[in-house]
């Protein structure tokens, strides 16, 4: 296997950089929409940033050992993935510490991404820290991004948010989507910065458009409240859709929702249920709930309270309150 064969491989496996958020549940219970945070990126967002110069005919397996610093990223990256040789996390972070003792960025954030989800190697996020710092020193976009996610949760650092949108807008200021998105979170809550709901959809929208789900929900979301942009609906469901049609369960409901409610699209019930049935399935108590008034009420779907009891349920065991309630109530029919 060529090395531009790998990395185009474990692309196409893996794809771009991933974020996963916990979301608030909003006052109407039918919509989300607050982002907490953005936790954690995988080791796989720098793979295409990886072995893309050079003799890309050459088997990292064979001049790795000579010490070929980028040789040795890629072969960590292929131990990573389990990819032309059997999966060995441990063997991956030998061949990133090779790479990064010699100043290789990605390895240098392949291993502080090792240090702080502990696959490998012993978690440590202190090293983590040390690693990322390193990378993001020389301007390495995603370690940047991974850098100011340390220091927004105060991992391995003490918590420092006006740190966090130093990293966060110098990653973004080279267009990477997550650090978009996170500053704009960032400018959204009054995080280290203050609050600016105009920056905030500035950035959302650099970030949406590079299809990047969360950053689509979340200025969806922006447009239908009318912060820092004009409220537009039917703008709020545009984005909406393009973050359900990538499977992203909370711009799942808000579209069910809109459909239901006829928010920014003509009234149909029996597209609320299509998507509030594809979020519920993500186990997100917030559509399980909505659901499960669909099936209560009868709407977009046939009736039934045993179909209604269960979103409930479900919903209910994730302790909301609202299909608490609604449970109790179908429970007491006759």
């Amino acid at each position: 296997m060529t090395q531009e064969r790998n990395f185009k491989e474990i692309q196409k496996k893996y794809g771009p950089c991933a974020l996963s958020v916990n979301v608030t549940q909003m006052k109407r219970p039918e919509m989300v929409g607050e982002a907490v945070g953005v936790l954690s990126t995988v080791v796989f967002c720098l793979i295409i940033l990886s072995g893309c110069q050079g003799d890309q005919r050459a088997d990292p397996r064979e001049t790795a050992p000579l010490g070929d610093a980028r040789a040795q990223n890629s072969l960590g990256i292929m131990y990573t993935a389990g990819d032309g040789v059997k999966q060995d996390l441990a063997q991956a972070v030998h061949w990133f510490r090779k790479s990064a003792e010699q100043g290789y960025a990605e390895a240098q954030n392949n291993l502080g991404i090792s240090y702080r989800d502990g696959t490998g190697i012993q978690k440590d996020d202190a090293q983590a820290v040390e690693w990322l710092g390193k990378a993001a020193r020389q301007n390495l976009a995603i370690a940047q991004y991974n850098l100011g996610l340390m220091y927004a949760k105060g991992n391995g650092v003490g918590q420092d948010y006006t740190e966090a949108v130093e990293w966060y807008r110098k990653a973004a200021g080279q267009g990477c989507a997550e650090a978009e998105t996170s500053l704009g979170i960032c400018y959204r809550d009054a995080k280290g910065v203050q609050k600016d709901d105009a920056q905030a959809v500035e950035w959302l929208r650099k970030a949406a458009r590079q299809n990047l789900a969360i950053a689509q929900h979340l200025l969806g979301f922006m447009y239908a409240k009318g912060n820092g942009v004009k409220q537009d609906e039917v703008e709020a469901v545009h984005w909406y859709r393009k973050a359900a049609e990538q499977g992203f369960a909370e711009a799942q409901n808000n579209l069910g929702s809109s459909y239901r409610d006829g928010r920014g699209v003509q009234v149909d019930h029996a597209q609320a249920a299509k998507w509030l049935h594809k979020a519920a399935k993500q186990n997100l108590a917030i559509a399980q709930y909505n659901l499960g008034f669909m099936y209560a009420e009868g709407v977009g779907v046939k009736q039934d309270y045993m179909e209604a009891a269960e979103w409930y349920r479900k919903a209910a065991e994730q302790g909301h309150k609202a299909s608490e309630q609604a449970l109790k109530q179908i429970e007491k029919l006759p």
